[in-house]
């Protein structure tokens, strides 16, 4: 079977893992965190970034420092993974779901107009399998009515808008190092930010809120949301390679996009002309005319020596919502688009001519 995602890990990752045993620094304390906090900072070309355990709490995290919570709105998209619900959810604040756009996945900015109340505080861009959002107009929204940007770039480690780094637009963006991404520590997540107190902010918040040399007292809600040195080490190593990942997944999705352009029934995702896609995770679409719907299509695959991993379902009809206050606007491209599509084996364990492999399989099940 080949799969969706085998990640690969470089050498210097053990000897960076081994110091940290052989040091004894293992846990929350080390200097692999400050150094992948700073190697990281200027991949994506901010300032200041904090390492979290996870993408998620980065998010939760993010919305915390800028004080999002009771009373307040945040829009969101209705194509993104639970994750972005949950962390407004955690702050108290009220989600509003908004539609993506067809073709790229992400956020349709001529939606923003009709999600806006006097209660919007902020706006949750999510970049989508390593393609941007397109920032422009939902940055001149968020100027137009003083709105926050909280940027989810955790799937588009590389990836360009405009010719800049996703994760360096707004007050504050959040990543994922989760196995199947491009850069990996297993499990953990970056704020990174152009602001110093937010960034000052984050790191007391995701540190328990200790007050300033009273170690022990608090005054504020915090979080227990340390990265270790030990995944930090592992992120260190990734980032030694991180624009010969960055170059070997565009091949990977240049094949893929060569190989099944112009199948009937199979949709692969439109670049922008404006994008510089990462290609973190090849999604098609399984349309009418190939004859069968995206389960079936998944299950050939599977018999074939395939795995495929299902889109997200959308937001606007995960079961979660009844039980919370959440707004909910017409989202139909989203719900279209969660149940036609699944992402192929995208890992950058993955051979071109495993790729080659399936091509000819996909043509098999589907011409």
């Amino acid at each position: 079977m080949i799969p969706v995602n085998t990640p690969v890990i470089p050498l210097e990752a053990k000897t960076f893992v081994n110091d940290c045993l052989d040091t004894g620094w293992i846990s929350s304390a080390g200097s692999y965190i400050q150094q992948f906090e700073n190697d990281f900072a200027k991949y994506v070309n901010r300032k200041y970034a904090v390492a979290v355990s996870n993408g998620t709490v980065s998010l939760h995290v993010a919305l915390a420092a800028l004080e999002i919570g009771h009373g307040d709105e945040v829009i969101v998209p209705a194509f993104t993974i639970i994750s972005c619900l949950n962390a407004i959810l955690y702050t108290g604040a009220k989600p509003v779901i908004v539609d993506v756009e067809p073709d790229i996945f992400t956020l349709d900015p001529k939606q923003l107009e009709k999600a806006y109340s006097p209660r919007t505080k902020a706006i949750m861009p999510v970049h989508i399998y390593g393609h941007p959002a397109d920032m422009d107009p939902i940055i001149e929204f968020a100027t137009k009515h003083n709105l926050y940007i909280i940027e989810d770039a955790a799937e588009t480690h590389g990836a360009l808008y405009k010719g800049k780094n996703c994760g360096s637009f707004g007050e504050i963006s959040s990543f994922s190092f989760f196995a199947n991404k491009l850069i990996t520590t297993g499990e953990g997540g970056m704020i990174v930010t152009d602001d110093y107190k937010l960034a000052e902010t984050a790191r007391e918040l995701r540190n328990l809120c200790h007050l300033p040399n009273q170690r022990f007292h608090h005054k504020t809600l915090g979080f227990n949301y340390r990265i270790t040195n030990i995944q930090a080490a592992i992120g260190c190593a990734q980032l030694l390679h991180a624009d010969e990942y960055l170059e070997r997944k565009k091949k990977m999705g240049m094949l893929y996009d060569e190989g099944l352009a112009g199948i009937p029934g199979i949709e692969i995702m439109k670049i922008r002309s404006w994008a510089d896609s990462s290609y973190w995770m090849y999604p098609v679409r399984i349309t009418e005319n190939s004859g069968m719907n995206r389960d079936e299509f998944k299950e050939k695959l599977k018999q074939n020596g395939v795995d495929s991993r299902d889109f997200f379902w959308s937001l606007s009809e995960q079961p979660i919502l009844k039980k919370f206050d959440v707004k909910v606007l017409e989202c139909s491209v989203s719900e279209k688009i969660a149940r036609e599509g699944c992402y192929l084996p995208s890992g950058l364990a993955l051979t071109e001519l495993e790729i080659i492999k399936i091509i000819k399989i996909v043509k098999k099940i589907v011409l």
